[in-house]
């Protein structure tokens, strides 16, 4: 069976409330391997709740159901605040990336209390301005950020990453609506260890099996290099 579309591989699925530091219940979901513990977990943060973003955007829904399965990693995601998906809403309302500082702390205390390994933080546009305002503050390996489209993200706090030994990848679409490669490597230029990697044909929303696939292992030669290439087809050959 090939894997692509909404295919959901066998994970350990539990659904997950995250409270916040300033009162909030933020509902989720926590996806681990079936058979195995993970070696490593993918904290994701999805994009512009205002422009349809939530813990079920495509790629963040599909890292979810292959990770687990094809590359031995923990997904969690979920609703930042005021946020709505099948798995319900989340509490309180969007604050323009400001008080959404308290999801991601939300979020990495349910790593440490669950013990999960080696987190990473994965931000898809809006997501990845929330990474780079308040990653360095968490006990994270590095980010990842897809389609950033840097609007919220100071020039000042994207330096900042360069006091950091912390891997920072950047994924930009060629064909993006906000940051185009070029820019993006000005942009992105005062971070000298930043790996920038411009995707031809890609663009903002990564629509497609391609784009998916390139950006699924994308993330995964970040944080597993060891389980590429990435199966194709399920049960793997």
């Amino acid at each position: 069976m090939e894997i692509r579309g909404p295919l959901e591989l066998p994970a350990r699925r539990e659904e997950i409330e995250l409270q916040t530091a300033d009162g909030l219940r933020l509902v989720g979901e926590l996806a681990q391997p079936e058979d195995a513990a993970p070696v490593a977990t993918l904290v994701t943060l999805h994009p512009l709740p205002t422009a349809g973003g939530f813990m079920d955007s495509h790629i963040i829904r599909k890292a979810a159901a292959r990770l687990p399965a094809l590359a031995d990693l923990a997904v969690l995601r979920f609703n930042t605040r005021g946020t709505t998906s099948a798995r319900g809403t989340s509490e309180g309302a969007f604050d323009g990336g400001a008080a959404e500082q308290f999801d991601v702390a939300a979020a990495m205390d349910f790593v440490r209390e669950r013990e999960l390994p080696r987190p990473w933080l994965l931000g898809w546009s809006f997501g990845t301005e929330l990474a780079l305002k308040y990653g360095r503050e968490h006990e994270i390996e590095g980010i990842i950020l897809l389609s950033p489209p840097l609007h919220r993200a100071t020039d000042g706090e994207v330096a900042a990453w360069a006091s950091t030994d912390r891997p920072v990848v950047v994924l930009v679409p060629e064909l993006d609506d906000y940051l185009r490669p070029d820019e993006a490597r000005q942009r992105f230029a005062a971070i000298p260890h930043a790996q920038l990697i411009a995707v031809e044909g890609g663009k903002h929303l990564w629509v497609g099996e391609t784009q998916t696939r390139r950006v699924l292992t994308e993330i995964v030669a970040a944080v597993n290099a060891s389980a590429l290439p990435l199966a194709t087809h399920w049960p793997p050959a």
